[in-house]
């Protein structure tokens, strides 16, 4: 697997170094957090060192075992993504023009 842009890499490092504090801030061990989430220890200490190639389920459930799982519903929400909407609002204008837009045909 090749690696991931650089700011993707830090984000994913990130996010695994914050997973470990929250795992410790609750008195968690690796096994209590691995069996709370149905996966094996590795699949926890993999994501706690910020892999990419460890699975985004992994990093959901552990987020869901820390009740920490809210946050990420609004992860790529369409709804705020200001630049998407944009880009939407052009292509409907560009669609609007090659139809001709409406006409007074019944």
């Amino acid at each position: 697997m090749q690696a991931p842009p650089y700011p993707v890499e830090q984000a994913i490092n990130r996010l695994g170094e914050n997973l470990r504090i929250a795992r410790i801030r609750r008195n968690y061990t690796i096994e209590e957090a691995a069996q709370k989430i149905g996966t094996g220890r590795r699949a926890v200490m993999d994501a706690e060192k910020g892999k990419a190639s460890t699975g985004i389920g992994v990093y959901a459930a552990l987020l869901w075992a820390y009740d920490l799982l809210q946050p990420l519903e609004n992860v790529a929400n369409p709804a705020s993504d200001e630049q998407g909407l944009i880009f939407a609002a052009a292509k409907e204008k560009t669609r609007a023009r090659k139809s001709g837009g409406l006409d007074n045909d019944f």
